[in-house]
């Protein structure tokens, strides 16, 4: 644990006393470790970037990422995320969760560790994922780092340390399940317009958008369920997830009436003019 983490249990009790209560099987698991602070200095390190590399780049020629690279990471991460739906898949199969309210079980069976494990590599995933806004600060595509970007990537990172360190089962697998389908929709998509010659042939772009909205929709759903039925499942994990949906549908709602409602009527009135 770092220097930052043990000051935090020495002054703040209920902070240690939290950690009593952390899942022990993760504990040692790279970047979860029980100590938030390496999560909270890659997602900084990630905000200074989004901050400072714009003007860094503001006066500078835009980098040439090839094509080859580009498409190798999108399609790295569709791999990856079809990995993650077959796992929590498989693994959700063989436990016999109930779908919908899955209690929190610790425990160390081989397929109860399939999804821990696997929910893992997801949280791991959003690290990754901040390449994303570094390709494009590098591109000089400005005006593809929205609120809504920044703040989606970033706070993934933090909300799943926070499963990791404490429910990674029960019904945490919801959410990564349908988010991994959707992004293995979302970057075969950033693979395939990495290639100039199919640019201009995908147009199923603001599908993906209503996608993820339906996800947000169908987990929210499910989390609400899980609350109602009265879930034996951490109700502070349940509110957490559920607060999160509700500002994932207001922002990803919010840019695409913006993207697509607003642009499309502000076109035709420029043609009717």
């Amino acid at each position: 644990m770092t220097w930052l983490n043990d000051l935090l249990i020495e002054h703040i009790p209920i902070y240690k006393h939290a950690l009593k209560h952390a899942d022990p099987r993760t504990k040692d698991w790279f970047l979860v470790w029980h100590d938030p602070i390496p999560t909270i200095t890659l997602t900084l390190i990630y905000l200074a970037i989004v901050l400072y590399g714009p003007r860094y780049m503001k006066y500078r020629e835009a980098f040439h990422i090839s094509t080859t690279v580009l498409f190798t990471y999108n399609m790295a991460l569709v791999l990856l995320s079809a990995y993650i739906v077959e796992e929590i898949f498989v693994g959700v199969y063989r436990c016999r969760y109930n779908l919908i309210c899955q209690r929190m079980n610790i425990s160390y069976d081989k397929n109860e560790m399939k999804i821990t494990k696997i929910l893992w590599f997801y949280y791991f995933s959003k690290a990754i994922e901040f390449l994303d806004t570094i390709f494009m600060i590098a591109r000089k595509r400005f005006t593809q780092i929205t609120f809504l970007h920044v703040f989606h990537h970033s706070s993934m990172l933090l909300l799943w340390w926070v499963v990791l360190t404490w429910v990674p089962s029960g019904q945490a697998w919801a959410g990564p399940f349908l988010n991994s389908i959707v992004h293995v929709i979302m970057y075969s998509y950033y693979a395939l317009s990495a290639i100039p010659s199919l640019r201009d042939k995908l147009w199923w772009k603001r599908y993906i958008t209503q996608f993820q909205l339906i996800q947000f929709v169908i987990v929210l759903s499910h989390t609400l369920g899980g609350i109602i039925y009265g879930c034996d499942y951490p109700l502070w994990g349940q509110l957490m997830l559920g607060g999160y949906m509700i500002t994932m549908l207001f922002l990803f709602r919010n840019f695409y009436v913006h993207a697509y409602v607003t642009k499309k009527n502000d076109t035709k009135r420029a043609k009717q003019n």
